[in-house]
């Protein structure tokens, strides 16, 4: 038996016909000091086996015991992280992580406090703030007091619900690699939920997935050595089979329960075609150098001076190409993006577009957002529409109506075209969003980090509703984003921007990967990797605003791509 079991463990909520089924017949043995990780995502009922575990909620039916004992409440043998702060706002970083200690270690001296105190505020990088209040931190930061301050609470077992889900990228993986550093050194017990396939195997002694019917799922043993080092994981053999196989397991009960559910990704085919108005929008387009990008510069005015966030972007794209532009944040990179949009002035040098100067916002460059920007009142079909009746003045109502029907099809759309924006998920709300945008029979599509607020598993789905729509109209497009695996997934090259300011083109990477792709067949495609591994290279390159030479010597040898 390990230190925390579940035996036939249930959740539900509500009663009769409107009861509510989150977990169903859980059996789990929590292994002493080992670190186990449960991947979900939205609606698997995670948060509530993790809630079960610390003791803030009981089962419906089975027991939750900790060292043989019945586990009824809450108790500092199991410190809680949670994926918010939940910081006192007026205390500072002693104070918050004083009151941990204070109430477990109430007999201490005042001294033997503050010694403990300072002890786990530096365990987690953060002496040099411990003055400071939570609203002068970090997201990071302050997630990093959380940690403090369940470890000061000195418990034998830490439950970690999703805790580095609201940061970014690198941020992220670096507090994962304290926690991963802190377990090491206290061998405490560990249990994680989170959705992150590559943070899982990074941390994990075993894997389960959680299935959406709320029952455990495969189980995945993690053979590799530790200490586990991110950027040489992605030539190692057994991390590239396991990450595989654990992504197909995903996808398979993820996505394809879904689609049989709901039918948020039919495989339909329209029974008119390509609209006749979505035609005639794509003639007489030029194919070379489409989207121009000559010597681009944006400089802010400050109180110091003139601010140059982004100098010499040159680049050139042909019709039909599909673009992923990465880096670190502050890198410029929807700067850039917003700049094509007609969003944000140029300050020196140009865009443009079709043989036109870009000036001002036009139906022609279409934008997704990180936030899909609906009108909540209005239905997906009434979203839709809005863009559409102005960019075909001369095509007829029931034209029209083909446009914007053929595109919420195509994204999944088709048995909710009439339902409120204000009752959607967010997953669906991007997914009008893209169709909107498509609808629009745009010369030029960008992406601002479109599905980053999102769970993995929508985010896959979604970037393959992009695919399959994308393929289809084979329009330019340039996406933003900060995820390695989606710019290879969707692009034809992926461009990576130094850091900022001054921030430029630093290399660009054609992807040679076969279309149409699927995640799980260029996980399998020998080159993948190889790919992988020089975007990687660049970003490591560039952590922690570090400003190494630009691969390319010259903006003139980018124009030349």
């Amino acid at each position: 038996m390990g230190i925390l079991t579940l035996d036939k463990v249930s959740q539900s909520y509500g009663t009769g016909a409107h009861a509510s089924h989150v977990l169903n017949d859980i059996n789990l043995d929590v292994q002493e000091g080992e670190f186990l990780v449960l991947l979900g995502f939205s609606g698997t009922g995670k948060t509530t086996l993790i809630n079960l575990m610390a003791g803030l909620e009981t089962p419906a039916k089975g027991k939750v015991t900790f060292k043989g004992a019945p586990i009824t409440e809450p108790a500092p043998e199991r410190g809680v992280i949670f994926q918010n702060y939940s910081l006192m706002p007026w205390l500072t970083v002693n104070g918050n992580v004083r009151l941990a200690v204070d109430t477990v270690f109430p007999g201490l001296s005042k001294a033997e406090k503050a010694e403990k105190v300072a002890h786990y505020i530096k365990m987690v990088g953060l002496s040099h703030a411990a003055t400071r209040r939570p609203a002068e931190l970090s997201g990071g930061m302050r997630q990093r007091v959380n940690v403090a301050r369940a470890l000061a609470m000195n418990p034998e077992m830490l439950l970690l619900d999703e805790p580095l889900s609201a940061l970014d990228a690198l941020t992220r993986a670096n507090l994962a690699d304290e926690i991963e550093g802190i377990w090491q050194a206290d061998r405490k017990t560990c249990v994680l939920i989170t959705n992150d396939v590559d943070e899982a195997i990074i941390l994990a002694d075993r894997i389960i997935a959680l299935n959406p019917d709320g029952t455990l799922g495969t189980e995945f043993k993690v053979t590799i050595p530790r200490p586990r080092d991110r950027t040489r994981m992605n030539t190692n053999e057994t991390f590239k089979r396991l990450r595989a196989d654990v992504t197909k397991y995903l996808m398979e009960v993820g996505i394809e329960a879904k689609v049989e559910g709901t039918r948020h990704l039919p495989n339909v085919t329209p029974i008119h075609g390509v609209p006749a108005a979505v035609k005639e929008a794509q003639h007489g387009l030029i194919e070379n150098r489409f989207l121009d990008f000559s010597q681009l510069h944006k400089v802010y005015p400050t109180s110091q001076g003139p601010l140059t966030v982004v100098e010499n972007f040159d680049l050139k794209i042909d019709r039909g190409e599909f673009i992923s532009l990465i880096g670190h944040s502050g890198c410029g990179k929807s700067t850039v993006l917003t700049m094509a949009a007609g969003l944000n002035p140029i300050s020196k040098g140009a865009i443009k577009l079709d043989g036109r100067h870009v000036e001002g916002a036009d139906p022609e460059r279409a934008v997704v957002f990180q936030s899909p920007n609906l009108f909540p009142w209005l239905s997906a079909r009434e979203n839709c529409a809005i863009g559409v009746n102005k960019v075909y003045p001369k095509a007829s109502q029931a034209e029209r109506q083909d446009v914007v029907e053929y595109y919420l099809e195509r994204v999944g759309l088709s048995d909710a075209m009439d339902k409120p924006a204000s009752d959607m998920s967010n997953g669906m709300q991007q997914r009008v969003g893209i169709a909107r945008a498509f609808a629009l029979s745009p010369k030029l599509l960008l992406l601002d980090e479109p599905f980053g607020m999102l769970d993995s598993l929508t985010r896959w789905e979604l970037q393959e509703v992009l695919m399959e729509v994308w393929s289809r109209t084979k329009v330019t497009a340039i996406c933003v984003t900060h995820d390695v695996d989606e710019a290879i997934l969707l692009a034809d090259r992926v461009v990576m921007m130094t850091n900022g300011p001054k921030a430029t083109i630093g290399k660009i990477t054609h992807v040679s990967l076969p279309r149409p792709r699927t995640r799980k067949a260029l996980l399998e495609h020998p080159d993948y990797y190889a790919y992988r591994q020089e975007v990687l290279d660049f970003l490591e390159d560039y952590e922690h605003g570090a400003t190494p030479k630009p691969k390319l010597a010259a903006p003139k040898a980018v124009a030349a791509e």
